[in-house]
């Protein structure tokens, strides 16, 4: 019986570890490393650039769009127009704040949306180009932090939980070289832990303000062959007139 009982404590010991939540210097310690790979990135103010998009499919050629892209990150605002394909030319997003319109040039009408939507019929969501200042200890909560490699980097693995509705996915896992802050890998998950899709940020651009990730590859894990590569140029940190950030801009575009 003494035997049994010690067998069965030594398993509750065990699992209690496993599940154990991330210690409170760890936690900090994870938050730092999350806030330190924002920092360090080139999105402090006003930017603008160009997003070309090639979204590849099976069973169907590829597709390419692009965007023009103005934003200003520390107060939320940012609007975006589509520049190609023809078709679709003056499509555009108008954010402020918590809000999001999509813009329609044929109509001439703006229909409010989520960040959580697919750009265009692409692999990425409106969120993914958005580089507001992020309040990540408002929104995440960290389940884990450990150690490892990607490729020939040391990096940090970073997991979180999403505690408000603003991030687009249920949970996240961010892989962030130990040398420089940078992100090198995003996988994202559903509440019941399924891989939705993975980022690979293979590229990126040291100008004066930081570092830009000029090539980005959204894999969809969902739809096997689906994914879209997403290519930052045309970058530009002048201050922006306020008048790109209204109804009005997009509406004279067309």
């Amino acid at each position: 019986m003494k035997k049994k009982f010690l067998a069965v404590a030594g398993l509750l010991c065990i699992a209690a570890m496993l599940f154990a939540e991330v210690s409170a210097d760890e936690t900090e310690k994870a938050y730092k490393i999350l806030e330190s790979a924002d920092n360090v990135l080139a999105y402090h103010g006003d930017y603008s650039a160009t997003i070309s998009l090639v979204v590849e499919k099976p069973n169907k050629p590829k597709e390419n769009l692009q965007y023009k892209i103005f934003q200003r990150t520390d107060k939320k605002l940012m609007t975006m127009v589509q520049l190609f394909p023809e078709a679709d030319k003056g499509n555009g997003y108008l954010m402020d704040g918590d809000n999001l319109w999509a813009y329609d040039p044929i109509s001439r009408k703006f229909t409010h949306t989520s960040i959580k939507d697919a750009l265009g019929d692409s692999d990425l969501k409106v969120s993914d180009v958005d580089k507001s200042d992020r309040d990540i200890r408002k929104n995440y909560a960290i389940e884990d932090l450990k150690e490892g490699t990607l490729g020939k980097f040391e990096v940090y693995i970073v997991s979180v939980k999403a505690t408000t509705n603003e991030p687009a996915y249920a949970k996240s896992r961010y892989y962030i070289r130990k040398d420089i802050p940078l992100m090198l890998k995003q996988e994202n998950f559903s509440g019941s832990d399924r891989l939705m899709s993975t980022t690979l940020l293979p590229k990126y651009t040291k100008v004066p303000a930081g570092y830009v990730p000029t090539q980005i590859v959204t894999r969809d894990e969902l739809n096997v062959g689906e994914n879209t590569q997403m290519i930052m140029s045309e970058l530009n940190f002048d201050n922006l007139p306020d008048r790109i950030f209204t109804k009005a801009y997009l509406e004279g575009l067309n």
